[in-house]
């Protein structure tokens, strides 16, 4: 494995974490959203509109979504040319293999799916299509993603609102979605389990 992978992997995880997201500092740019970017308006509306509906609603509502899964897999691409993946498979294998049942070359995917459900749903697939992730770990990780898909950013651009209210830390129930997305992934986990020996006897 090149040496070039761990620092390629640590600014993927930059990238796709959020933890850069509304900074006006210089490095602001390592974050997911800023590159994204976003679309300019006519009038007072984006390209998509307001008030359509049913299928050419839905056909540029979907168009707007490819910028998002272009980049990700672009970024995964370049990270993967550098050895991110490889190290990715390293340092995650022992985090992710006991505590998800998933290989830890997903470890990205996961990052990514935290902040954006359809940069997490591209790469998984893009994993599943290298013959990364068998179908058992394909239906563990979706299940991971499935619940609260794009947990950090929802959660943080969604309920800041509220943020003054809670009697708690803001991060508590952050704590607790992640930790209800684990417990989700490992019930799916032992489901597969048990059918795999129903169908062994």
């Amino acid at each position: 494995m090149p040496w070039t992978g761990y620092p390629a992997l640590f600014l993927v995880c930059c990238i796709f974490s959020g933890w850069f997201a509304h900074i006006d500092e210089w490095y602001g740019f390592l974050d997911f959203s800023t590159f994204l970017g976003s679309f300019g308006t006519v009038g007072e509306a984006t390209f998509v509109g307001v008030g359509g509906t049913g299928a050419r609603h839905a056909f540029l509502y979907v168009l707007s979504l490819a910028p998002g899964v272009m980049l990700a897999l672009g970024i995964v691409a370049v990270a993967e040319y550098y050895g991110a993946l490889l190290a990715a498979d390293r340092l995650l294998n022992p985090l992710l293999r006991p505590g998800l049942g998933i290989p830890g070359a997903a470890g990205l995917a996961l990052i990514a799916s935290l902040q954006s459900t359809d940069a997490g749903a591209a790469m998984t697939h893009d994993l599943k299509d290298k013959k990364r992730l068998s179908e058992k770990e394909l239906t563990i990780f979706a299940t991971f993603q499935f619940s609260s898909g794009g947990s950090v950013v929802n959660y943080i651009t969604t309920g800041i609102a509220l943020f003054p209210f809670l009697p708690v830390s803001f991060l508590k129930p952050l704590a607790v979605i992640l930790i209800c997305k684990i417990v989700g992934a490992n019930l799916m986990r032992l489901y597969l389990s048990l059918c795999r020996k129903e169908d062994a006897q």
